[in-house]
Parts: C-alpha cells; structure tokens; sequence
C-alpha cells in the first residue's frame, strides 16, 4: 500500500503543477485579451484567441476533475476501499489500476458505465 500511496501522491503533485500552469496560461491569456481588440467577431484572429481561451478553460476542467478522483482514490486507500469497484464489489484489478490509479470501477462495470 505505501507504493500505491507514493503513486497517488506523484500522481497529484503532477496534477497540481499541470493546473497551475494552465491557471496561468488561462490567466495570462485573458489578460493579453483584455489589451487587445475587444471585438472577436470582425478580429481575424478573435476567433482564434476565443477557440484558445475555451481549449485551455476545458483542460483546465478536466485536470480538476482528475485531480478530485486522485483525491478521492487517496480517500479509498485511507478507508481500506481501494481497489474494490464501486459498481459490483468485486476486485478493480491490478493491471486497471497499474493503467489507471484513481479507478473506480472493474472493466466490466466501467464498460457498461460508458456504453
């Protein structure tokens, strides 16, 4: 367990540092924008600036999604859940979690989640 532990926590530092650097990224962004032509529509490059400010937005969602299952895979490990699918009961599986730390479901419950 204290292997998988050292994971999680690598896997979160990771996380955090990925988040803040696109929190800046995000940050300066809007920033620059602010000193730029406020009139995306007839700016050539308005569009481009908009479709960048809503790419990073959405990693940015997605890292902090990621981050809150590495939490709560912390959370499971601490409560002696870890590794057990929180659809069936039944083992996650080594491999999955080698692949996937932060999983929470078996092969199969996860396929059946997303199909």
């Amino acid at each position: 367990m204290d292997d998988t532990r050292h994971r999680l926590a690598s896997e979160r530092v990771q996380t955090l540092e990925r988040l803040s650097s696109l929190t800046g990224d995000h940050d300066a962004m809007v920033a620059a924008s602010l000193d730029t032509n406020a009139d995306d529509e007839h700016d050539p490059e308005g569009a481009t600036i908009a479709f960048e400010r809503s790419q990073i937005g959405a990693l940015v969602r997605q890292v902090r999604h990621h981050l809150s299952e590495v939490d709560a895979a912390l959370s499971r490990l601490d409560a002696g859940t870890y590794g057990t699918c929180e659809g069936c009961g039944g083992p996650v599986g080594p491999e999955r979690l080698e692949a996937l730390p932060a999983a929470r479901l078996c092969i199969r419950c996860a396929a059946r989640a997303s199909g």
